[in-house]
């Protein structure tokens, strides 16, 4: 009878601390999630080189803003393939790539220009744009549907495909002080 008691009382036992002990809580995400081509992102709002660089790389985000002016030493290349979170009338992602050169008020009016100087920045991320404020340097478009959005590339734009300069586009704000023509 005493065994019984003893067994008893320490399964009891067993199953209060069991059932009413603390969960494992798992601590947040400290580090972004590994994001491979063709993902939807988030913005990144960047005021450092070191930032911009990880920012415009195949694991960064689909849009680029920068605080301030930046000067970055080295060349430049943004890779990778993104939605921007919307839909086109079909129905399917919107593929697009935007390196934003402002600030903007809670009207989406540009309040902010800025300019990024770097030697080169090769642009291999399709449907991407610069938009409303001033590269300094030599663009190398790689990517087909390219736009400069009330922007300026104080500079040249040199075209590594056929393809990439037939769908380049620029609006009637935007100019290049330099060339534009093929070269690989």
């Amino acid at each position: 009878m005493k065994i019984k008691t003893i067994l008893l009382t320490s399964a009891i036992l067993t199953l209060m601390l069991v059932g009413c002990g603390k969960k494992a809580v798992t601590p947040p995400q400290t580090t972004p999630p590994e994001t491979t081509p063709n993902v939807v992102t988030t913005a990144s709002v960047v005021n450092t080189a070191t930032a911009f660089e990880k920012a415009i790389s195949s694991k960064g985000t689909w849009i680029i803003a920068i605080t301030k002016d930046l000067a970055i030493d080295s060349n430049l290349v943004v890779e990778g393939e993104y939605k921007n979170g919307k839909k086109d009338t079909a129905g399917k992602d919107i593929i697009k790539r935007k390196i934003a050169l402002y600030s903007q008020d809670e009207n989406r009016k540009v309040t902010a220009r800025f300019i990024l100087t770097a030697p080169k920045l090769t642009f291999s991320s399709p449907m991407g744009s610069i938009e409303h404020g001033t590269f300094k340097g030599d663009l190398y478009v790689s990517a087909n549907n390219f736009q400069l959005i009330d922007a300026t590339v104080d500079g040249n734009v040199y075209f590594t495909t056929a393809e990439a300069k037939s769908t380049f586009k620029m609006d009637a704000t935007s100019k290049v002080t330099g060339k534009q023509e093929m070269k690989k």
